[in-house]
């Protein structure tokens, strides 16, 4: 199973005037390896699974039957215009990692020639949405998922190649002035690279990101953090942060940074430095914890003039995400007393009141589905049987929100009805962040035996137990990459990080 894509389409290379604005005058040259150059590449996948469906009985009938209607409600019709510039979180690709699981789950349905249109759409759609870099408002995240679902391309036929030059020539700014977050920055294009690894650009992207990183790291009690200014948060948050914050969520804050190390780490790329950004940014962030008692352990955000208050239970905020990140770092690390803080945290999730969750739909970022998935995500790397019965409990109360007829395939999302979001409306989403097709890969993982690697896009995937690295000389000891190649980024710059951050905006302000 896995998609080829057809020889010609270079994400970058079908939408290079809109989205890679060369320099004037400046030959763009060609991203990637000369022929001189050539390596012989081996895919990076996961350890043959042990993933288990875990519904049973009506549940799991109702899940199936959800799953089904979700697919068949989007079908083949086009998405909107609007989604194409976010075309992860909210447009075509997104929807196409529906398609391909569904694929992979029950074949011989032609659900992956749904996929393979849908991403033929995406790239296409590209160039007249101009869209930026980052992971969930840009090209980058088109290229995680081409890269994340077809088949292995011959080395003259890789579609992400020019999305590789891109980065490099991004990353080679200095200082590094964008975001640092996973939905709009560092973080984002760290994912993106892992998933590339061992090709040299992978490699090169990676040790640049952890550079970035190290280079606007900020000392903090007991370690690190990243400070998100003022002036880089979205208009309606800024009223409420005049100095800018620390944030604690996956998607925007330090937790999505020691995620991303430690899969950097277990990779064995710029593994000494990223240990020891990962010691820090573990050793501030185990400091926020809130008085005993409180409805979450970690807090949204901290910083100064800053209300401190706890969390929803979410991926974007909360405990649950805080949890899988600190469970990867602590096997990435080596450190066990890490790994029994983020079964502790998974299990106060499990513990907590449902009605003190702040979840109001069954979206992925910060719904009953995501929650389900997220519990049942550590449930499969721990073995724990107190996050097996939560996981079923949310995907239960998920389904309580599947009314077949209503939505897209039984779903509405929860989500802001104008520019301010200071409203909230219902609507018909399909995308994968905040609508049906999240919701139904959530619900495909928890009745099937498939592995749901796409949640690597969410930083959720866990490391195996004892998975760490062996030295910074790990891919090339392996011989996943031979010594001295690299690859040359095309010159030029992408549309402007102000133009991104206004993208983004909605998947900021909407998870507080």
């Amino acid at each position: 199973m896995g998609i080829r894509m057809r020889k010609g389409y270079g994400i970058l290379s079908r939408t290079s005037q809109a989205m890679f604005r060369l320099k004037k005058g400046r030959d763009p040259g060609r991203g990637g390896r000369s022929q001189s150059d050539k390596v012989e590449l081996a895919r990076v996948t996961s350890m043959d699974s042990t993933w288990q469906p875990i519904l049973e009985g009506e549940d799991a009938v109702r899940a199936a039957a959800a799953v089904t209607a979700v697919a068949e409600a989007i079908g083949d019709v086009p998405l909107q215009a609007g989604a194409a510039g976010s075309p992860l979180a909210l447009g075509e690709a997104g929807v196409a990692l529906l398609f391909e699981y569904l694929e992979r789950a029950r074949p011989d349905v032609g659900w992956g020639e749904i996929a393979q249109r849908r991403l033929e759409r995406a790239i296409e759609a590209l160039a007249a949405a101009n869209p930026g870099a980052s992971l969930y408002g840009g090209f980058t995240g088109l290229a995680w998922v081409v890269e994340h679902v077809q088949d292995a391309p011959a080395e003259d036929e890789d579609p992400n190649e020019d999305v590789d030059a891109a980065l490099l020539h991004l990353l080679g700014q200095t200082p590094w002035t964008g975001q640092f977050d996973l939905i709009s920055g560092l973080v984002g294009f760290g994912v993106y690279a892992a998933d590339r690894l061992p090709r040299p650009a992978a490699v090169a992207c990676l040790e640049k990101v952890v550079e970035h990183l190290a280079e606007i790291a900020q000392p903090r009690p007991g370690g690190l953090g990243w400070h998100t200014s003022y002036d880089m948060l979205p208009a309606p948050n800024r009223p409420w942060y005049p100095r800018g914050v620390d944030n604690l969520g996956v998607a925007h804050g330090t937790p999505g940074v020691i995620a991303l190390l430690a899969r950097i780490r277990a990779s064995g790329v710029a593994a000494e430095r990223s240990l020891s950004l990962l010691r820090g940014a573990a050793g501030w962030l185990l400091t926020q914890k809130l008085p005993a008692g409180a409805e979450s352990v970690f807090p949204y955000v901290t910083g100064p003039e800053v209300k401190i208050r706890p969390a929803r239970a979410a991926w974007c905020y909360g405990d649950p995400g805080i949890a899988a990140a600190l469970l990867a770092a602590g096997r990435s690390a080596g450190e066990p007393a890490w790994e029994d803080v983020a079964l502790a945290l998974a299990r106060a999730v499990a513990r907590r009141p449902p009605e003190t969750c702040g979840v109001k739909d069954a979206g992925l970022c910060h719904g009953a589905a995501g929650l389900g998935h997220m519990l049942n995500r550590l449930y499969q790397a721990t073995g724990d049987p107190e996050l097996l019965a939560a996981s079923r409990a949310w995907f239960h109360r998920a389904l309580d929100y599947w009314d077949p007829g209503q939505g897209i395939g039984g779903f509405l999302a929860l989500s802001p009805v104008d520019d301010d979001f200071d409203e909230l409306g219902w609507s018909e989403d399909p995308g994968f962040l905040t609508g049906s097709a999240g919701i139904a890969l959530a619900l495909l993982a928890a009745t099937s035996g498939i592995e749901p690697a796409w949640d690597r896009v969410l930083l959720l995937s866990p490391l195996p137990a004892g998975a760490r690295a062996g030295g910074p000389g790990e891919l090339r000891a392996r011989g996943l990459v031979a010594a001295g190649h690299g690859t040359t980024a095309r010159p030029g710059s992408v549309t402007s990080r102000a133009e991104s951050r206004k993208r983004d905006r909605g998947l900021i302000s909407t998870c507080q």
